[in-house]
């Protein structure tokens, strides 16, 4: 516990350093990230095969889950990503200091809402070693400073990418030491849970037992999400080749992922049910029409199926028993896409599109943090939007309440242009 309140307030401190850097220091360490990154592939892959060795027996043994190993992988497409997205998440506009209100509330009493860091940040997460590089970009964007704990599974690749991290980070000029940090025992993470004192905010990257074993057992606010539940209903409207070309990729285009369909619910009325699943079947996956569990989360080619009497029951179903991640609907009629995506309680809600786009990345955000399917904050995919906070600036010159309560003085607020 001793060592670990070190290690935080090591990060606090580093933290209030962060949060006066200039956007072209921050920048200038985020490309270096992803040149240290290119120059160091070769070591990064190493150390990732050697995690994977590991992982094979507990994967025969069934230990481990295949999605597990499926995202322990470090593979060309992955690592393209990672750097990809550390040079966006360097392009797009600095989130803190942005004015988020003006307002003059008497003469020459000005107030300001002013946008941010969160200040430490603590990740908790699975066997994910690209989560190391994503949630570093975003942290240093958001001039926020972080602890990352990651899965035992990873431990080699989790060291190799943070060593190369911090060598970059070592080369920029005002940069301060401790901003990004790696932890990596059970006895930290029960400190981790315990240092409300230090964190600011915990963001769980894992299956459902992790982030709820995390929100029990905290005083720390929590961002995240427990479940990937999620839906796809196929109106009597619906395009049977649009329906099936969009089941088939939100299913099998990576099962394992958070924001893969789990299931699907199809009209009575659409006429082509027969053709849909004989198409599904065809493409590897395993339907079940009579699940023991509607809220299961399956994380491979298995996806449950229900006949529903129409939209109103499809809104019904997902409600009840989806996670509140991300669900779509695949209609030609705009009244029951509107039905659907105003009454949907989730942080996604998609008309003819796959649920797979639910993603940082794919929003435009340069990377995420998680899926968040909190209503407090920040919800659906994380960037740096959901990494700030918000404080309130006054200033005055010479002014009293005193005044404003016996009447010598009166509130005008006026909003000015930002």
């Amino acid at each position: 516990m001793n060592n670990f309140i070190t290690i935080a307030e090591k990060a606090k401190e580093a933290s209030r350093k962060t949060a006066a850097l200039s956007a072209d220091i921050k920048n200038r360490a985020l490309l270096a990230i992803a040149d240290g990154l290119e120059q160091n592939r070769t070591a990064i892959f190493k150390a990732n095969a050697e995690d994977l060795t590991a992982a094979k027996p507990l994967l025969d043994t069934k230990e481990i889950t295949p999605s597990v190993f499926n995202r322990l992988k470090l593979d060309e497409n992955k690592m393209r990503d990672m750097i990809r997205g550390v040079r966006d998440v360097a392009k797009l506009d600095d989130p803190v200091n942005r004015v988020l209100l003006k307002r003059e509330l008497d003469d020459g009493l000005l107030l300001q809402k002013v946008s941010c860091p969160i200040g430490v940040l603590g990740i908790i997460f699975e066997a994910r070693p690209d989560v190391i590089v994503q949630i570093s970009s975003l942290a240093i964007k958001s001039a926020n400073a972080v602890i990352l704990k990651g899965g035992k599974e990873a431990i080699n690749t989790n060291k190799t990418l943070l060593s190369v991290i911090n060598s970059a980070l070592q080369k920029i000029d005002g940069f301060p030491m401790d901003a990004i940090q790696q932890v990596f025992t059970r006895d930290d993470v029960a400190a981790m849970l315990q240092c409300d004192r230090y964190i600011d905010l915990l963001i769980p990257r894992g299956g459902n037992r992790l982030v709820q074993f995390i929100k029990e057992n905290t005083k720390i606010p929590v961002l995240g999400h427990a479940a990937g539940v999620c839906h796809i209903f196929i109106d009597e409207s619906a395009d049977p080749d649009m329906a099936i070309r969009i089941v088939i990729d939100a299913k099998t285009q990576y099962p394992s992922a958070c924001n893969a369909v789990e299931t699907l619910l199809i009209h009575k009325n659409f006429l082509e049910k027969e053709k849909l699943l004989a198409a599904l079947r065809t493409a590897g996956i395993k339907l079940i029409d009579d699940p023991d569990d509607w809220s299961f989360e399956y994380g491979d080619l298995t996806l449950a199926f229900k006949i529903v009497n129409g939209i109103g029951e499809a809104v019904e179903h997902i409600n009840r028993y989806g996670s509140g991640h991300t669900d779509a609907v695949i209609t030609e009629d705009s009244a029951s896409a509107d039905k659907f995506m105003n009454e949907v309680d989730s942080a996604g809600v998609y008309r003819n599109v796959s649920t797979r786009f639910a993603d940082g990345f794919r929003y435009g955000f340069g990377a995420e943090v998680g899926i968040s399917t909190n209503k407090t904050h920040a919800r659906g995919p994380v960037g740096l939007d959901g990494l700030t906070i918000y404080k309130y600036k006054l200033v005055g010159n010479g002014h009293i309440v005193a005044e404003y309560m016996d009447g010598t003085r009166s509130f005008h607020h006026r909003d000015l242009k930002i």
